[in-house]
């Protein structure tokens, strides 16, 4: 029998914050999301807690990180990232697994608000965790592993596992993509309620990786936190356009396995459970876009900023209806708006899941470095994300604004059971 404990909410409705986030707090596309609106609304006005456990947890609680599927790609998203790449530096396909053993170990203790392991205080050597989060919470602290195609090269006779879905991601138009902010042999997601415990736990991964990899990049990111927003409001990119709109509801098991996790099916068998993450870095020109008229910026979204409604609608989750027109024949929302060529037919869905960031000052410039941490999944990246983008890439009035600097694509593998270790189902 299930024993209560003080401030368990399994009995409360879930709030609008919640929900949104259950979503996945993704956006029109690439950068407002385009489907499931009704679905979420549903969601918000219907579901209880008792339904979607980690959606009413407090921001300090535990996500478990054992599982059928990795935390941290449907959950709800946390308030901050920490990400990075890292090229493994070791020929050994066995110190490899080792390695795998070792952050399987250290993640499942770090989503818990513990050390890296338990601590032997010795004078004479460094200690077992680098401390900066001690006595900190476990602010839903959670870990996610993915394998880029440089993986399954020549050094570790992994080649013909390489799943058909992994590929090396096309160029797209106006792509600027610069080697020290893309690839990476694993990458590591890292998503706290906490800066300070997200940065804890890739720096101390990074630590038990020394001699078999090296990080490759590293990038910090951040959305609006609860606190700063009590009233669960859909959060804004630093373009100031609402961002989270219309990602798609996978509370559903079935639309999570239609729109995010691998099937046995889709091949290769150990990949099923899995998902495939792009990233890209996305630059925003900020200072170009902040000398540009409201209407100038409503247009190229296709939204209101401060509603986020439709351009011609009332509300922020009504439907887009991109066949309707004014006095004069021309389409309200423009053809070329970022949430028109987004929606492609309404079919094509993506979990996507963004931060923004600001890197300082781009000395060479003068100007912000600053944009978003654009990060999605999809069950097969070739229906889904590329086409998708190469449509976007094409022709979206966005594009004026930002540029692609960074890109990824990885395998990101089947949650670990207890015992086991991530990536046992490959190695």
């Amino acid at each position: 029998m299930e024993t209560k404990r003080p401030g368990d909410t399994a009995s409360k409705k879930i709030t609008r914050r919640d929900a949104l986030k259950l979503a996945g707090a993704g956006g029109i596309g690439l950068l407002l999301g385009v489907s499931g609106a009704s679905g979420l609304n549903r969601l918000v006005h219907n579901s209880t807690a008792a339904e979607i456990q980690t959606a009413a947890s407090p921001a300090d609680g535990v996500i478990p990180f054992y599982g059928k599927h990795q935390s941290g790609i449907i959950t709800p998203m946390q308030d901050f990232i920490c990400m990075g790449a890292f090229d493994l530096t070791s020929a050994s396909l066995e110190d490899v697994r080792k390695l795998f053993q070792s952050w399987t170990s250290a993640a499942a203790r770090l989503c818990q608000g513990r050390g890296v392991d338990e601590e032997i205080p010795n004078p004479h050597l460094p200690p077992a965790d680098t401390g900066e989060s001690a006595g900190l919470a476990p602010m839903k602290t959670t870990i996610t592993f993915g394998l880029g195609a440089s993986f399954f090269d020549e050094r570790y006779g992994l080649a013909s596992k390489r799943p058909e879905a992994l590929i090396e991601l096309p160029r797209f138009n106006s792509d600027e993509i610069r080697k020290e902010w893309s690839g990476g042999d694993v990458v590591v997601q890292v998503c706290a309620n906490d800066p300070q415990v997200a940065f804890h736990a890739l720096r101390n991964l990074a630590r038990i990786a020394r001699g078999k990899a090296v990080l490759r990049w590293l990038q910090d990111g951040f959305q609006r936190t609860g606190a700063a927003d009590p009233s669960g409001s859909t959060p804004r990119n630093l373009m100031g356009f609402k961002d989270g709109t219309g990602n798609p509801n996978v509370s559903a098991p079935e639309a999570a396995d239609e729109i995010v996790w691998a099937q046995s099916a889709d091949g290769p068998a150990w990949m099923a459970g899995g998902s495939y993450m792009i990233m890209r870095r996305i630059r925003m020109r900020i200072e170009v876009w902040d000398r540009s008229s409201l209407d100038e910026q409503e247009v190229t979204f296709g939204r209101q900023r401060h509603s986020g409604a439709p351009i011609g609608k009332a509300g922020e989750f009504e439907e887009l209806d991109l066949n309707r027109t004014d006095g004069k024949g021309n389409p309200v929302i423009a053809a070329n708006s970022h949430v028109a060529l987004a929606h492609l037919d309404g079919k094509v869905k993506i979990l996507r899941r963004g931060y923004s960031y600001s890197s300082g000052m781009d000395m060479k410039t003068g100007q912000l470095d600053a944009g978003l941490l654009f990060i999605c999944f999809n069950r097969d990246p070739r229906k889904q994300f590329v086409p998708m983008q190469q449509k976007l890439a094409a022709a979206d009035r966005l594009n004026e604004y930002i540029t692609h600097v960074g890109s990824g694509l990885y395998a990101c593998l089947p949650g670990a059971r207890e015992g086991g270790y991530i990536g046992d189902t490959l190695f």
